[in-house]
């Protein structure tokens, strides 16, 4: 089954301690690169988050965004350093000997004064797990994406296999009529400059000829391309490198191609040649974005 590397995965998920949001996207790329955005306090999984992404995908740029919105009961408690508290009063009791007009600071003074009041740490740990187990299901999300776009590009090509097909059939079938028009602008030529035309020099000049413009190894060869090209699409669960594979073959399938049009000096076979080129082309378009 080929995949797709373009796809798009969103998860959200609600625990107590708050909202976490996933959002995973990937493109083509030539090897597989990741890059992850984390909340600060959440830092800690990214290599996880990196393990994961490598193991489950082959090749594609792909970036993975995290949103954490804390929910506000679960933050820290807020607590009283007493201790400073006291220091604080203690000081303020100190400073009225010496300045009687002064007032005692009120509460909301205290309460400014930095470090009065402290937050407990929160234990992110809960948060870590959960993102981690998260991340996890989107991307399953990712990789169905990938899979369904994956299976629109192998019609695709699977349309365009069965179209060349039909050309290299074509090619086959217009070979015997370029030989036979070889053979008829020959005799006509060596007819103009010769009265007696040596029979056996012509069929020697034939076989030449013949060998010069046969084209069945490539065909062959065609055929044996496109019989790849369509045991790797239709392979099923393979972890093989399939779109290098498939790009090898589109490289093959246009040396080929070339070589037709090249060999020919047939109008219809250079049409051939062309329409198979075109195809070919639409193909490795496809191709590009395969993992």
């Amino acid at each position: 089954m080929i995949r797709s590397m373009t796809a798009f995965a969103r998860r959200q998920t609600k625990e107590d301690f708050g909202e976490l949001t996933w959002e995973v996207r990937s493109v083509n790329h030539r090897f597989l690169e990741s890059n992850v955005r984390l909340p600060e306090e959440l830092r800690a999984i990214e290599q996880a988050v990196r393990d994961r992404v490598r193991e489950r995908l082959g090749r594609g740029k792909v970036e993975c965004g995290l949103r954490f919105q804390p929910d506000r009961s679960a933050a820290g408690a807020i607590r009283i350093n007493e201790v400073l508290v006291k220091q604080l009063l203690e000081a303020a009791a100190a400073m009225m000997k010496h300045l009687h007009s002064s007032p005692l600071p009120n509460i909301m003074d205290i309460m400014r004064w930095p470090g009065v009041l402290e937050t407990a740490e929160q234990d992110f740990t809960p948060v870590q797990h959960a993102a981690v187990a998260a991340f996890d299901g989107v991307l399953d999300d990712l990789l169905q994406t990938r899979e369904r776009e994956g299976a629109r590009l192998a019609e695709l090509i699977l349309q365009r296999v069965v179209l060349l097909r039909e050309q290299v059939e074509r090619a086959r079938g217009l070979m015997p009529e370029v030989i036979q028009g070889v053979r008829e602008r020959l005799v006509a030529r060596l007819a103009e400059v010769s009265e007696n035309l040596d029979q056996e020099r012509l069929e020697q000049e034939m076989a030449l000829l013949a060998q010069r413009l046969d084209v069945d190894e490539e065909m062959d060869r065609l055929s044996t391309h496109l019989d790849e090209v369509e045991r790797v699409v239709r392979s099923e669960g393979s972890r093989e490198a399939v779109g290098r594979r498939l790009d090898f073959l589109m490289q093959e399938l246009n040396r080929e191609a070339n070589t037709l049009g090249s060999k020919s000096n047939n109008s219809e076979v250079t049409r051939v040649s062309v329409e198979m080129k075109v195809l070919i082309e639409q193909m490795r378009e496809q191709i590009q974005n395969i993992e």
